[in-house]
């Protein structure tokens, strides 16, 4: 699959790059940044996927996370795709607010229209994102982490546990737990599925855990969350992914750290963990 070079550069002895490609599930142009750690030189490293939140796009981990320094040690490749399509013929908020459209495809296949036309991001990321980085970089598809934060979160742990074939590992930052019970998660699937929620179990995170077809794939899923996250009881809600995961026997470790809230210097001060984490298991 063909991708064009929009820059790279050495980075702690491997190398940054963001790139475009045509998207045919996403019936548009999509942009991607990947890291590639000096460890490539010698063979196919192992991958870690960094699904991005509400309003970002592929340049918000990869300039502000500082995972670059502890995945170049590790030998860990990066690949953190745009959160949505984007053009001007992509269907955007009505209300052109923050939470919906550009920046917010919350990773879901849109069954209605408009939204249909362009946002099957689900498709993305686990089918046509993989033919992207696996036939363009060296990485190692039997080596594929999984993590993201927020929107990007819940992406993470619904594609996740939906996927274990695909993925080896499996972490979140702050994740939107339910769709079905946050205004966030409302909002989105309401646009994008429809009003008939029972549609929406596929994209709600305390649904896939709570009907994972093995509980064991994962031998731990890691989720961190910030006690002073202004988003935790409105739109986050743990509690409820932990009560999931405990009813379906899923072993997750979900870590609450006071002090910290929603926004990078949360995620910056966990991320050598969940790289580590992520590292670890793919070295398996």
């Amino acid at each position: 699959m063909t991708i064009e070079t929009l820059s790279e550069t050495g980075c702690f002895g491997g190398k940054i790059g963001f790139y475009r490609h045509a998207s045919a599930v996403n019936n548009c142009d999509m942009q991607f940044a990947v890291f590639v750690p000096p460890q490539a030189a010698a063979g196919k490293v192992p991958v870690l996927t960094f699904l991005s939140g509400l309003t970002c796009t592929e340049e918000n981990f990869m300039v502000k996370s500082g995972a670059q320094r502890i995945a170049a040690e590790l030998g860990l490749m990066l690949v953190s795709p745009d959160t949505s399509p984007r053009g001007e013929d992509v269907s955007d908020d009505p209300d052109d607010d923050y939470d919906f459209g550009l920046g917010a495809g919350f990773y879901v296949n849109s069954t209605e229209l408009p939204w249909s036309t362009h946002y099957q991001m689900y498709d993305y990321v686990t089918q046509e994102l993989q033919k992207v980085i696996f036939e363009n970089f060296p990485g190692d598809a039997v080596r594929h982490g999984l993590t993201g934060h927020s929107m990007g979160g819940h992406g993470a742990l619904t594609i996740g546990l939906r996927n274990p074939a695909m993925f080896k590992s499996l972490s979140a930052f702050a994740p939107i737990c339910t769709t079905l019970d946050s205004p966030w998660g409302k909002k989105a699937l309401g646009y994008y599925l429809g009003d008939d929620t029972s549609t929406w179990a596929n994209y709600d995170s305390c649904e896939v855990a709570r009907n994972v077809a093995d509980a064991n794939a994962y031998d731990k899923v890691l989720v961190d969350q910030g006690a002073d996250d202004p988003w935790l009881v409105e739109q986050l809600k743990p509690e409820l992914l932990q009560a999931a995961c405990e009813e379906s026997g899923i072993p997750l470790e979900l870590r609450i750290h006071e002090g910290y809230d929603h926004g990078y210097y949360f995620i910056s001060t966990f991320i050598e963990d969940h790289l580590r984490f992520h590292a670890d298991r793919l070295s398996r």
